[in-house]
């Protein structure tokens, strides 16, 4: 299975407060995301994505952290990588 990287990491809270956690790649992205209470319509594309990457279907990373992007704002995760 293929990891599939991507740059520039996205960063989300993690479970431990006032800890950012960077995804860099669909295998932790997908990691993320299965932790995520909250799964809206932006959580399943970046779910369907993440998986059928690391399955070996041929999906542009970016396209990848993009969706993911998305989900972790949706589900209110997301944090400036400032």
């Amino acid at each position: 299975m293929a990891t599939l990287w991507f740059v520039p990491p996205v960063f989300v809270k993690s479970e431990t407060n006032g800890v950012r956690h960077g995804c860099n790649n669909a295998r932790a992205a997908l990691e993320q995301l299965k932790r995520w209470t909250r799964r809206g319509p932006c959580w399943h594309k970046a779910w369907t994505l993440c998986l059928s990457a690391l399955e070996g279907d041929p999906i542009d990373p970016h396209v990848i952290r993009k969706a993911f992007v998305a989900a972790a704002k949706e589900a209110e995760m997301y944090l400036s990588p400032e």
